[in-house]
């Protein structure tokens, strides 16, 4: 915790991917490895080129308005955004001019954190742009990729209202989730379709401190130890009596070191020379479109979090790591879909599906382990056939071979053992083997049950039903 007052504003970007074609022209708006895959002569920014508007963008711009409780305006229009660098080959960026006119304005949208509470997030403005071309810097040349030129971009803007690292994430991930949630974007930060912008001040009374701002940071992690390094940086700062060395500027977050490194100062507000683009028309928004665009918002993820813990009895913690992300979410209801008991599905999910997932940092799509082929062994450990044991074994074994589950269950022989005639022999056995140890259980030393149970489990090589076994045995024992 710094003793200082800490104040947070962020600036996200997020690529709209859902979209068919790019914003101003019919390139196919998707992602590739390929260079200048998806290009037309009007994302290159060629002479004679002219822009049409792409109509869904804008209405999945609204939605999103929508659900921040923003105010729209009576008329879409777009202006030209002057600026020259490598990667906006028109010398422009078409755009939104904030605070007016965007899509969306003065909204605001609650955020749960982990422990329940929630916190208000005051939004300025959500404004609809081009994205520009994405540049390649490699030892001793650049490169330019046009694919990315041209695809829709949202662009969030927060008020200066958010107080800790902590909540700037939470706040970052459930719009992640939402966009994710309303088909707008796939928002994968390894696809480079999330950016975020973090402005960081601290000062010693609730006033606002010198605002210090940190370009493109491309992860929630990023973001979250950009800000703790900030925050300490100019602690440290300050504390030493060096106010003057926390100058308005603007830094770049260096994973490798962990430490915001100096870009530029950044004193005055540029300006960009906006007008209005004469080669797009205004457009009027109908209240009937918003009423439409109103009506198809779909269930949201707190909304989907409500009903997992309403209707399943999932834990507010379980509920909140599986609608964290859509792909976790449709896994889960795939399990429900194929007649799993969902709280064992969600253990099942949020522990040793979303570790895999998350040591190896693959997506859950990618992962060998469809909902099908956990549906066959949590089914079998259900049945009894096998125990939660092997059930876990199973489930890595299934993971590194890549097989069907059911073909290593026959392969390696694990069915459980549960037969109470054939487990009675077993005990009977061991027990006729061991009477010393019958004799220092009968004279109160407990924990030779426990041995017992170990000589059970390495005979059957950890077959045995360990309920059944326990009860076999108790029953033995008191004979005796």
């Amino acid at each position: 915790m710094s003793k200082y007052n800490v104040t947070i504003g962020l600036e996200m970007h997020c690529e709209i991917s859902e979209t068919k074609t790019k914003v101003f022209s019919s390139a196919k708006n998707a992602y590739s490895e390929t260079p200048n895959a998806n290009i037309r002569p009007l994302d290159m920014g060629f002479p004679g080129t002219l822009p049409v508007l792409n109509k869904e963008a804008v209405r999945m711009s609204l939605m999103m308005s929508e659900i921040l409780h923003c105010r729209q305006p009576e008329y879409v229009y777009f202006e030209r955004k002057n600026y020259y660098y490598p990667d906006m080959p028109k010398n422009y960026q078409i755009t939104q001019n904030p605070p007016e006119d965007c899509v969306g304005m003065e909204g605001y949208i609650d955020i749960i954190r982990e422990d329940g509470s929630t916190f208000r997030v005051d939004i300025d403005n959500i404004h609809l742009e081009e994205d520009a071309a994405r540049m390649v810097h490699l030892y001793d040349t650049s490169s330019i990729d046009y694919t990315r030129a041209g695809v829709p971009l949202l662009e969030l803007v927060t008020k200066p209202c958010l107080h800790s690292a902590e909540d700037a994430v939470a706040f970052l991930e459930y719009i992640r989730a939402i966009y994710q949630y309303c088909g707008i974007s796939e928002a994968d930060s390894k696809k480079g379709q999330i950016r975020c912008d973090v402005n960081v001040s601290i000062s010693e009374d609730d006033s606002l401190g010198t605002k210090v701002e940190m370009k493109n940071v491309n992860s929630f992690s990023g973001v979250h130890d950009a800000i703790v390094y900030e925050i300490k940086r100019q602690s440290e700062l300050k504390d030493a009596g060096r106010y003057d060395e926390v100058e308005q500027e603007t830094r770049r977050w260096d994973e490798e070191s962990g430490t915001t490194i100096r870009m530029r100062s950044k004193v005055d507000a540029i300006d960009y020379k906006y007008f209005v683009e004469p080669n797009i028309p205004k457009y009027r928004i109908s209240k009937e479109w918003l009423e439409d665009i109103r009506k198809s918002i779909p269930e949201l993820p707190y909304e989907r979090k409500n009903k997992y813990m309403e209707k399943y009895g999932l834990s507010d913690y379980d509920a909140g790591i599986l609608i964290k992300d859509i792909n976790t979410a449709k896994y889960f209801e795939k399990c429900l879909e194929l007649g799993l008991d969902a709280k064992i599905s969600a253990n099942w999910i949020t522990g040793n599906i979303l570790g895999y997932v998350y040591k190896y940092e693959i997506s859950i799509q990618e992962l060998y382990m469809t909902p099908e082929r956990l549906a066959v062994i949590l089914n079998a450990m259900t049945k009894g056939d096998i125990s939660s044991k092997q059930a876990k074994e199973l489930f890595f074994m299934v993971l590194e071979r890549k097989e069907e589950p059911d073909k290593i269950m026959k392969s390696e022989g694990m069915k459980q053992i549960s037969d109470e005639g054939e487990l009675n022999k077993i005990i009977i056995e061991i027990l006729d083997n061991n009477t010393d140890q019958i004799t220092a259980y009968k004279n109160g030393k407990t924990n030779m049950f426990d041995y017992f149970v170990g000589q059970v489990m390495k005979m059957t090589r950890g077959q045995a039903n360990p309920v059944k076994v326990k009860e076999i045995l108790t029953n033995e024992l008191e004979k005796r």
